[in-house]
């Protein structure tokens, strides 16, 4: 299966070194390039890519508000964003998974590991993971509100999803979790998907966020 993917950053050598990226790859085809919020958006209603890569600050429309935009359209709602960043000096990461984003990257992430991210963004999977994933847990443990903004649909969990809730929100990923709870991976995996529905949650970077507003993490 052909991965469409489109890039948005109003760097052009930033543009250029993730074109380069892509067209290296039999599985990935550019979808198209922009270079502001508002070109992101119109690019993504036209050609309705599997993952976007777009920066977090640009002009006119910033990545935030543009995830945001799309998250919100029902029609492309098969779209993956992925957030690209500096991360050290970004006060915009946990404001971006809220957003919609199905997770990030740092901008100099090694190739394999953006081609891997892209992959498992098309594949609904999560970017909370590996290398970065600690980094990223770490950040929200610093920006977690300080008075518990519970989820509406919190209370129809089941003890042991409120339970998996938590350990994703620490940064677990399904075979650590099976681990925690002496479960099988696949019973580990079916609690998350029954937590990510119940929840209206469009993917696991939304559960980590989740997990932290109502305070399910500490």
């Amino acid at each position: 299966m052909t991965i469409k993917v489109a890039i948005a950053d109003d760097q052009q050598l930033v543009r250029m070194g993730l074109r380069v990226l892509v067209d290296a790859e039999d599985d990935l085809e550019l979808a198209g390039e922009a270079e502001d919020g508002r070109q992101a958006l119109d690019l993504v209603r036209r050609t309705r890519p599997d993952v976007i890569l777009m920066d977090i600050r640009m002009p006119i429309m910033d990545g935030i508000e543009t995830c945001k935009a799309i998250a919100a359209d029902e029609k492309l709602s098969e779209t993956r964003v992925v957030m690209l960043t500096t991360f050290e000096n970004d006060d915009y990461v946990f404001e971006a998974l809220h957003g919609g984003a199905a997770g990030f990257l740092i901008k100099d992430s090694e190739p394999e590991d953006m081609v891997r991210a892209i992959r498992l963004a098309a594949a609904g999977e999560s970017l909370l993971s590996p290398s970065v994933a600690r980094r990223v847990i770490e950040s929200l443990r610093s920006r977690a509100p300080a008075r518990a903004r519970v989820h509406p649909q919190l209370a129809t969990l089941t003890d042991r999803e409120r339970e998996v809730l938590g350990l994703i929100g620490e940064g677990l990923n399904n075979d650590e979790i099976a681990g925690r709870l002496f479960v099988s991976p696949a019973t580990a995996r079916t609690h998350v998907s029954r937590a990510m529905i119940k929840l209206g949650a469009r993917d696991r970077a939304q559960l980590v966020v989740i997990a932290y507003q109502s305070g399910l993490v500490r």
